[in-house]
């Protein structure tokens, strides 16, 4: 009896851990934030032994290449971000949770199921409500109010969109129209969003904006074809007294990079005020790595000043270094701080404040400042990222010509 009973606690064993197969196609997950479903699409594919996972947010595929399975479980590394989703594979289930590891605590329950591609509600044509359109947005928590420019596409009842806002744009937000009420959500790795929306009486949108483990907002917005936000190269500037930027700080192996390097001379360099777990500044980073292949022979130089989630010089290094990979950047980064941005402002003294990540400065030939520009109009907010990239275009033209 007593080796029955071995062998049979050593079957259980076994058949718990043993290995199982993450079904190929389309999955359909669920985040849990703040009790409310944050519903997100990812495909998953395999060549040979290797898996991979694509994340989908309307338009946008981030591809996921570090996935780990190990007996009945799955861990996915989101793309360059300290992130993970881990999760028990059942068949065509998945039931686990995502977590930040950057953050103390953060985890959130999710789940998946396999061959589902919808958002919120699977397409029809019965939407009762057209939220297309644009709108002048007010976001409200609690004595705190933050101005945005809404805007959305409507084809029956799918819906795609994103909010605009002083520090930057919301990315790429997909979701539905049900029983008369807008839902969008967005998943990218770090993000994790869920808008719900219902219009009054006299057609003005209100509703709540739900963020990760504990943010809430409400939210109005009102029909406006010219409904703009303020100045993005106003924002943040120089104090009284400085033209110039001055820094020294360790680049990703500690060797110490200055502002007066031999380097930078003469050339117009471009300050990238940003950190790896700032989608936003991923999407910059992204312009910015192409645009420098382009013209990097013009006299240019970008250097990318990161703040990261911890105080630590190994960690950061070790997540610049993944997101330099990853993203094939081909200018330099150097350890600046962390992203509390009190203390961000604190290394650049010369600043009224650091208000976003991303923050642009651009410096002529001269050495002084000729241009701060505030958060980044993503490829996610459409024509609003090609006036963006006319603009800057315009403004490192005008740089690039200046005699020295």
């Amino acid at each position: 009896m007593r080796l029955i009973l071995v062998l049979l606690s050593v079957t259980l064993l076994f058949s718990c851990s043993s290995q199982q197969d993450l079904k190929v196609g389309p999955w359909r997950g669920i985040v849990d934030i703040q009790g409310h479903e944050l519903p997100m699409n990812f495909t998953v594919n395999k060549e040979g032994e290797k898996y991979q996972v694509i994340l989908k947010n309307a338009e946008e595929e981030i591809v996921l290449d570090e996935v780990i399975l190990k007996g009945d479980s799955v861990i996915m590394n989101m793309h360059i971000f300290d992130t993970e989703i881990h999760a028990k594979i059942d068949g065509k289930s998945l039931v686990g949770y995502f977590v930040k590891n950057y953050e103390k605590d953060f985890k959130l329950p999710f789940t998946a199921t396999f061959g589902e591609e919808f958002r919120f509600a699977k397409a029809n044509n019965t939407a009762t409500e057209d939220f297309s359109g644009k709108y002048a947005v007010e976001f409200i928590h609690d004595k705190d109010t933050t101005v945005a420019v809404g805007i959305f596409n409507q084809t029956d009842n799918e819906l795609t969109g994103t909010f605009l806002t002083p520090t930057g744009d919301y990315r790429y937000l997909q979701g539905n129209v049900i029983n008369g009420e807008m839902m969008l959500s967005a998943f990218d790795g770090n993000h994790a969003y869920v808008f719900s929306a219902k219009k009054t009486e006299t057609g003005a949108l209100k509703g709540d904006f739900w963020d990760g483990k504990d943010w809430h907002e409400t939210w109005t917005g009102f029909k406006n074809d010219n409904a703009m936000l303020p100045d993005a190269d106003s924002l943040t500037y120089l104090k009284e007294g400085y033209d110039k930027i001055e820094f020294t700080f360790p680049d990703v192996d500690g060797k110490m990079v200055s502002s007066s390097d031999e380097k930078f001379k003469n050339k117009v360099v471009i300050l990238q005020i940003f950190g790896t777990w700032c989608p936003n500044c991923m999407d910059e980073t992204k312009f910015l790595s192409k645009w420098y292949i382009k013209n990097k022979d013009r006299g240019v130089e970008i250097l990318g000043l990161a703040y990261e989630a911890k105080d630590d010089f190994d960690y950061a290094s070790r997540r610049v270094k993944k997101m330099k990979e990853k993203l094939s950047v081909p200018y330099d980064f150097v350890i600046a701080g962390n992203k509390d941005k009190e203390e961000a402002a604190k290394t650049l003294p010369m600043l009224n404040h650091v208000l976003s990540f991303p923050t642009t400065i651009i410096i002529g030939k001269d050495g002084t400042v000729k241009r701060i520009h505030t958060g980044f109009t993503g490829p996610g907010t459409g024509v609003y990222y090609e006036r963006f990239i006319q603009r800057f275009n315009q403004t490192m033209d005008a740089c690039l010509s200046e005699s020295i």
